[in-house]
């Protein structure tokens, strides 16, 4: 009984890590943020993207709004 528990706690341990962002290769955090004259205005909360996602944040291009310009920064 307590080896098929700690099969079973392995498989779901392993199961866990396969699915992580931080174990795919590429995860960044991102935020867009607002500048007006070069001055950060706004910026949003920072959400990490990975894969496909990370890719689509990053080929955001820069948006002009008038004097204001919104950027999406990863780090």
């Amino acid at each position: 009984m307590k080896r098929k528990f700690l099969y079973l706690l392995s498989f779901l341990f392993l199961a866990w890590i396969a699915n992580s962002c931080e174990a795919l290769s590429g995860c960044k955090k991102c935020q867009d943020v607002t500048y007006e004259d070069g001055v950060v205005v706004f910026a949003t909360p920072e959400t990490e993207y990975c894969g496909e996602e990370l890719i689509k944040k990053e080929s955001i291009p820069d948006a002009p709004v008038g004097n204001q310009i919104i950027k999406v920064e990863c780090r």
